[in-house]
């Protein structure tokens, strides 16, 4: 089987109207029945100065943005994966936020937080797929945020619970960050589960996380430049999907126990 997907780059500040319509823009370049990945916290906005900032967001304005996203979604006909602080049960998480094309919704709480959100946010305490029909067939598709690409042993359990595709909304940019380091770790990720990886990142001077489609070989299948506003199409083929890696392991010498 094969899906069309595209990944999109573009700045991402604190004013939510403005982040609408970097997301609407980028949307429109969508082709219908692709699968979309927006940044980390495209709809709410995100910064180092988070901690300041988190007590003068309006929770219903960034839920009416992340439903102006999911109207989008059904009027462009495509499926939509994009990153949002949200407040929920009492407290604010760092989430990636799925809103299909037929109105369809689901959740993922970002687990291991960054360092500025650490007793700030809440923590997820879950790794659950996210399925999206194409055709007569289901998609499973692993999300993860962030500091999570430091997290390899996540990104294996959502492999091994059958995600074909892994979605990566980032938010990194550091100047500090030595260069190649995410980036690396993104086509480890992709290369050690086979699994393609689509990963997107804010579009900012500093980024040190490219916004990027891996193959489950670990080949590039593109790149966005460091910076710049853009999208990056592409066309996964689910047949190059394969748990070879996975079956080989010694498990009878080191066994990951998933207790989420």
């Amino acid at each position: 089987m094969q899906i069309s997907a595209m990944v999109a780059q573009f700045p991402i500040g604190w004013d939510v109207e403005a982040n609408l319509a970097a997301i609407t823009a980028a949307l429109a370049q969508a082709r219908p029945g692709d699968l979309v990945v927006l940044p980390e916290a495209a709809v709410s906005g995100y910064g180092p100065d988070l901690a300041e900032r988190l007590g003068a967001l309006d929770p219903a304005r960034i839920d009416w943005a992340v439903e102006r996203v999911g109207e989008l979604a059904r009027r462009f006909r495509v499926d939509v994966c994009c990153g949002s602080l949200l407040f929920d049960r009492g407290g604010w998480w760092n989430a990636a936020v799925f809103l299909g094309a037929g109105g369809e919704r689901w959740t993922y709480r970002k687990i291991n937080l960054a360092r500025i959100e650490q007793g700030v946010l809440r923590a997820g305490a879950t790794l659950p797929l996210l399925t999206v029909r194409r055709g007569e067939a289901d998609v499973a598709i692993g999300v993860q945020l962030c500091r999570e690409i430091r997290y390899p042993e996540q990104w294996q359990q959502l492999a091994r619970s059958g995600a074909q595709v892994f979605v990566y909304p980032t938010n990194a940019a550091h100047r500090d960050a030595p260069a190649g380091v995410w980036r690396s770790h993104l086509i480890s990720r992709a290369a050690e589960n086979q699994r393609y990886l689509l990963a997107a990142n804010l579009a900012d001077p500093d980024q040190h996380c490219p916004t990027m489609a891996i193959s489950p070989h670990g080949e590039v299948l593109g790149e966005l430049a460091v910076g710049e506003t853009g999208v990056l199409p592409v066309t996964l083929d689910l047949a190059q999907v394969s748990n070879g890696n996975l079956d080989q392991q010694r498990r009878d010498v080191v066994d990951l126990r998933y207790t989420g």
